[in-house]
């Protein structure tokens, strides 16, 4: 199981919307359980849409480790170890609703565009309406690390990766891939 790079076409195609009535098909649960449990193998990674993993669908997770997550002195992310994790989050077709007028430009990398990382201007804050992993629709507002993740990841779902709309990209690999 791993996590395409930029390179793969796939990351740059639309994904396609999945049927409702498909959503508690063993397919759909199987790329949902796939895309949790890459991700938590990811101590840096706050998200991760189906593409990535190769599955063209609309699709996204987002860890419970995302209200956790602070920016090291290294300016990547990680998880606060001794704090309680949620469970993932699961949004499948989704679609932002409102994203709020005031932008920031956010440090962002992409588990799909290692070790890259630069500034992207965002929204603030965003609201997403998308159906869950049982089908159910629901609505979700977020400001902060999530609203980011919902604009990056649904750019995903869109073909885009951050690195289109950075500027100031560094590359900054981990210490240990420094000296192999």
């Amino acid at each position: 199981m791993k996590i395409l790079q930029k390179e793969d076409p796939v990351l740059r195609k639309i994904a396609l919307e999945v049927p409702i009535k498909d959503i508690q098909s063993k397919k759909i649960q199987s790329v949902i359980k796939k895309m949790s449990k890459i991700l938590s193998t990811q101590d840096d990674g706050v998200a991760i849409a189906a593409p990535q993993i190769g599955e063209s669908l609309r699709i996204f997770v987002v860890s419970g480790k995302v209200f956790t997550m602070k920016r090291g002195k290294d300016r990547k992310m990680h998880a606060d170890a001794d704090a309680q994790l949620l469970p993932d989050m699961i949004f499948i077709n989704p679609k932002i609703t409102k994203l709020s007028k005031k932008k920031q430009s956010m440090e962002e990398g992409c588990l799909s565009v290692r070790w890259l990382y630069g500034r992207v201007v965002r929204s603030e804050k965003a609201t997403v309406h998308a159906y869950d992993e049982h089908g159910k629709a629901f609505t979700k507002g977020a400001s902060g690390l999530l609203a980011q993740a919902f604009q990056h990841e649904i750019d995903h779902l869109d073909g885009i990766l951050f690195i289109d709309k950075a500027t100031d990209i560094e590359d900054l690999p981990p210490e240990t891939a420094k000296n192999e």
